[in-house]
């Protein structure tokens, strides 16, 4: 079994006459968490869209747990890649249960319904989570953390090796960011699976590094992938001057027998720099 769960080759992708991607290379390995960082509009969702299948690169090709997306269908897509959107509309009053429930349609046939192994499967997970008490909520009455949560249970049900969250944590407060973060270094910590994450908050990325599991981080802007790496590698002053135009400083704390890494704002300069 290879060791990358996700490959992108020379990806580009663009809207009409005007690309938005350009030749964009990525290997994600198994049991890893990638942080994807930029500013509003470098490509970000972009990229992770095209990872989903529903954008179509104009070159370049993206293979995932070993098969080219290009010649796959929805159903098999999702049988690899399990989405967390940033956004979910709450249209119809489902219960939990009934939400997290949906992660299995990928293994059901059109005119099936889930088996009572898909209904063990889900309500083991929402248990292990020590959310059984949101279990038979309606789904449009809970918060927007617990939304969140719900929905990154539906798609563990979906028992992709790769998970895609698109900014899991915008919505959330300080303690059910924590939450998320707690999960995602528990999914990895648990070696099945790998996480893409794309996030506005260098934060993030650092405090999965200073939790010791397998994480790395890239910098997109103007839809190219700049420069990958461990965070603190990539997360520099140098490079936030040049990606954000932020000025920044590396801080480390020791708390215990730990480093604790991490970089601190400063203050905002007039332009990025030239890269």
């Amino acid at each position: 079994m290879s060791k990358t769960i996700l490959n992108a080759e020379n990806v580009s992708f663009g809207y009409e006459s005007a690309d938005v991607l350009h030749d964009v290379s990525l290997k994600i390995s198994r049991g890893e968490v990638f942080c994807l960082l930029g500013p509003n509009g470098s490509g970000k969702t972009t990229l992770l869209d095209c990872f989903l299948g529903i954008n179509k690169p104009r070159s370049g090709k993206i293979v995932i747990d070993g098969a080219d997306i290009s010649g796959l269908p929805p159903s098999r897509i999702a049988r690899r890649l399990a989405y967390i959107p940033q956004n979910h509309k709450k249209n119809f009053p489902f219960t939990v249960f009934d939400v997290v429930l949906m992660g299995r349609t990928a293994y059901t046939g059109f005119f099936d319904s889930p088996d009572r192994k898909d209904k063990e499967t889900v309500s083991d997970l929402i248990d292990k989570m020590n959310l059984t008490h949101l279990k038979n909520r309606d789904y449009t009455r809970i918060s927007g953390g617990e939304s969140q949560l719900v929905l990154i249970m539906r798609a563990l049900v979906q028992e992709a090796p790769l998970l895609v969250m698109d900014e899991p944590s915008s919505h959330l407060d300080f303690r059910n960011e924590m939450l998320l973060l707690e999960m995602i270094v528990d999914i990895i910590k648990e070696g099945t699976r790998s996480v893409v994450l794309t996030t506005h908050s260098p934060y993030i990325a650092f405090f999965l590094e200073n939790s010791g599991i397998p994480v790395s981080a890239g910098l997109i802007d103007n839809g190219r992938l700049i420069k990958t790496g461990t965070p603190s590698g990539v997360l520099n002053p140098e490079n936030m001057k040049k990606v954000f135009g932020v000025e920044t400083a590396m801080t480390n704390h020791i708390i215990g027998n730990s480093t604790l890494k991490s970089i601190i704002p400063i203050k905002t300069i007039q332009e990025k720099t030239d890269k």
